[in-house]
């Protein structure tokens, strides 16, 4: 279902923009003050002190590497509650029925906005330090990570071409744009061209390519750049230091074990991170992660103080001070300069007691102990690709092909198990009151590893049960298991407002004594109240609304007059 505009809430200015953007910032380096920001779109925009410090230190590199020209990469930080108000009902509407609509990764993060760095630095001896250093920063709530660095890589060049008109123009344009549709082919016009993407839509078979397809009635004109995904990073590009390590990182993951990855620069940091959190995908990474993280974040002590067990956070950092800092983490991915290729030898699997030379050995360095075995036969299939060049495309798809069929073995027998929770239809009674999930008992699931686990549809041997052991414990189980009992307890309810809609209630009432039949009729307005949430249909909702008017007929005058007035 595609989100609709609302005829009696009419779109404001900005209205538009904000289902897509928070904001548009730039910052710059000031001698006096350090970063600071110029500007930000639209202006009445609000940023506590804490998000404005956060952006203009995220947005500039923390790294001694010299980036010279122009870099781009992505952040992501925790929203202050002024700011998250949206800009009108309406927005907030449009978010809500794109959470409904797409795959759980692809939703927004209450509390968190995402940002995406254009940065520029190149020598000017016209400036006293002897460099022009300026970041564009574009702000959103919708983790579309390969849409808005493309996005960002129209903006920004012109504004560095023209300055701040050009801005001013590509906001107009976003403001302008088609509503942030799930499943839709969408066409969306920016300062002289035409971006065309598709948002994948919760229907869509796992896995299945999102490439958008062009409606026969529309001939947009300039011919639209197609982005085939708005949200995927380059899998194989970027894994392929730590490819003989998948498996590993896949369970650590999964777990939601701490872990940082220590890159030359915020873009391979950033690019890292946010590949690791879709290693699990169709299944949300739930914990904290920041794909790029400076010494100067608000959550810099938070994140690593020694006084108590490192938090559930995968953090991208680029800055040599955190091979010291965060030395006693038990997950470190350190990722060499020139990053590295599948048949690489440098970048070893080394236990964590190692951690002294952690700041100049690449590898990953850990603690954990795997449950499975890993996939020796996916490096050799990749190893190959890369030796008869096969494209960079294939080997991704791939990649995610593999990672998607790990994840879907280990959550089917979770989904499987779940469902025989749910009592029989035939046995919900309209006469009683709703029925429940039975509650989830891990003994009784790892009980039925043996005859319907994961080893079954999936190659890779190991201990499954230890896996499923230690996933109970950790965040990605509970929002899984919470968002699943939220939508079997919806399709109870709804099944329950089906049977009173079909059954024989003015026989019941007549059984019945006056007390009864009040509590049914406030029973039954409770249900047509929530029939709308619960996506029950229309005709569905008449009937019970006739056999509410039915019941109230059956009281005595004065009785029925106070139910209706109440």
């Amino acid at each position: 279902m595609a989100p609709s505009e609302d005829k009696e809430a009419p779109m404001l200015p900005w209205d538009r923009f904000s289902n897509w953007v928070h904001a548009i910032c730039v910052v710059t380096f000031d001698l006096e003050l350090g970063q600071a920001m110029e500007l930000i779109y639209p202006g009445h925009r609000e940023l506590s002190e804490t998000e404005r410090m956060n952006i203009c230190y995220l947005s500039f590199p923390d790294s001694n590497s010299g980036l010279m020209g122009n870099v781009q990469f992505h952040f992501r930080i925790r929203q202050s509650a002024a700011s998250q108000t949206p800009c009108s009902d309406i927005t907030k509407t449009v978010l809500e029925e794109y959470n409904e609509n797409c795959p759980t990764a692809l939703q927004t993060d209450d509390g968190y906005l995402y940002g995406f760095v254009y940065f520029r630095q190149v020598k000017d001896k016209t400036l006293r330090r002897g460099y022009f250093q300026k970041s564009v920063v574009l702000l959103t709530k919708l983790p579309l990570i390969a849409f808005f660095n493309q996005v960002l890589d129209l903006i920004a060049p012109e504004y560095f071409d023209t300055g701040e008109a050009s801005l001013e123009a590509a906001c107009h344009h976003l403001d302008q744009w088609p509503l942030p549709s799930a499943g839709s082919t969408l066409n969306l016009p920016l300062l002289g061209t035409v971006l065309q993407i598709r948002i994948p839509c919760r229907l869509d078979k796992p896995g299945a390519s999102s490439l958008p397809q062009s409606p026969t009635h529309t001939n947009p004109s300039p011919a639209p750049f197609i982005i085939p995904s708005v949200h995927e990073t380059e899998a194989f590009r970027v894994l392929a230091p730590v490819l003989p390590h998948l498996n590993l990182l896949w369970e650590l993951v999964l777990t939601t074990e701490p872990l940082v990855v220590m890159a030359p620069t915020p873009t391979t940091a950033a690019d890292m991170v946010q590949t690791l959190v879709s290693l699990i995908a169709p299944l949300k990474f739930c914990a904290d992660y920041r794909p790029f993280f400076t010494i100067h974040d608000s959550e810099f002590k938070e994140y690593t103080t020694r006084t108590a067990a490192p938090p559930a956070v995968i953090l991208g950092v680029t800055n040599p001070f955190f091979a010291k800092t965060l030395q006693h983490w038990p997950h470190i991915i350190r990722i060499a300069e020139s990053g590295g290729s599948p048949s690489s030898q440098k970048h070893k699997l080394k236990k964590a007691s190692g951690m002294k030379s952690v700041e100049q050995k690449p590898g990953v360095y850990t603690k954990y102990k795997s449950h499975l075995q890993p996939d020796k036969g996916l490096v050799k299939r990749l190893l190959k690709g890369v030796q008869t060049g096969r494209p960079v495309e294939v080997q991704s798809a791939l990649l995610r092909r593999y990672l998607l069929e790990l994840t879907q073995s280990f959550m089917i027998p979770l989904e499987r198990y779940v469902a025989s929770l749910m009592p029989l239809q035939k046995n919900i009674s309209p006469y009683k009151s709703t029925p429940t999930l039975r509650p989830f008992n891990p003994a009784e699931f790892l009980a039925t590893i043996e005859s319907s686990g994961p080893q079954l549809t999936s190659g890779v041997k190991g201990d499954w049960e230890g896996l499923y052991r230690r996933f109970f414990r950790c965040i990605n189980f509970s929002a899984w298991y919470n968002a699943r009992y939220q939508e079997v307890s919806n399709k109870l309810n709804a099944l329950h407002l089906q049977a009173l809609s079909d059954a024989d209630l003015n026989g019941w009432v007549s059984n019945h004594g006056e007390v009864e039949v009040v509590d049914l009729v406030l029973r039954l307005r409770s249900k047509l109240a929530t029939a709308p949430e619960l996506h029950v249909p229309q005709p569905t909702i008449d009937k019970l609304s006739l056999q509410l008017n039915s019941v109230l007929t059956t009281l005595p005058d004065d009785l029925r007059l106070v139910l209706q007035a109440s």
